[in-house]
């Protein structure tokens, strides 16, 4: 098994070893488990958070052993990189990977728990949600920083930003699900509205959205709105052709 620990956590090597070595049989399950199972434990008083990865198919054992970084280790450092450009993520501890002269088995991601008040996915589902306008406007200039920071999350949803109070009226936002990033000198308008897409359906929010991005980048309100909704509409429509296709295919279930 191959373990790369952050410089921060290398003293408690044998913890987290421990950890991974008992993943099926101790911690705490965090959420459903049906893709990719998260676990929490305690390491010397804080609740760290570990990832296990579904096991990848052949092709994939074979491509993230020998061709590509796997998906723990593109969290990983990932994580890191975000740190460093002062971006919200939970804290990296490690990572692990478990190979055999095929490919890739099992692999870990480890980091520290973050407990938030709510994630994006409460502001489209609950429009009533206190402080809704402020909060939504305040992750628009979260993801404008990460836009002039050159960041790209390709996994920009819902679920994957987490959002904690700091004090009235001032929101923190962190990222989770780290391993699918692209990183650039530069993102071009089109890049920038096109990775805001997935966040919601709702045409009240890509208005307000698109009022609080013009305010912050070089364009009218009107040219930002039209983007970003043709984008939202591009994806909505993309995803529910999927959900479509899978009834066809998969009809018995």
């Amino acid at each position: 098994m191959q373990l790369n620990i952050h410089p921060q956590f290398q003293n408690y090597k044998s913890n987290l070893l421990n950890f991974i070595e008992n993943f099926d049989s101790t911690g705490l399950l965090f959420g459903d488990g049906k893709r990719n199972k998260i676990k929490l434990f305690n390491l010397d008083g804080k609740t760290i958070n570990i990832k296990s990865f579904k096991v990848p198919n052949f092709i994939n054992k074979i491509a993230y052993r020998y061709l590509r970084k796997s998906k723990a280790q593109r969290s990983f450092e990932f994580a890191n990189i975000l740190l460093k450009n002062n971006i919200g993520t939970p804290q990296p501890i490690a990572y692990f990977e478990n190979s055999n002269l095929i490919g890739l088995n099992e692999s870990y991601y480890l980091s520290e728990h973050l407990d938030c008040d709510l994630t994006f996915r409460e502001l489209v589902e609950i429009p009533d949600y206190p402080n809704h306008d402020c909060i939504l406007r305040q992750f628009v200039q979260f993801s404008f920083h990460l836009h002039e920071k050159g960041v790209e999350f390709l996994d920009h949803s819902p679920g994957n930003t987490l959002i904690k109070k700091r004090i009235e009226n001032q929101y923190e936002f962190f990222l989770v699900d780290l391993n699918r990033m692209n990183f650039h000198d530069e993102m071009t308008f089109d890049m920038r509205m096109k990775n805001l897409s997935r966040l919601t359906p709702k045409k009240v929010m890509i208005a307000i959205m698109s009022e609080e991005y013009a305010k912050l980048y070089h364009k009218s309100v009107d040219e930002v709105f039209e983007k970003m909704w043709f984008h939202t509409n591009e994806f909505q429509e993309k995803h529910l052709r999927k959900i479509r296709l899978k009834k066809k295919l998969f009809f018995w279930k």
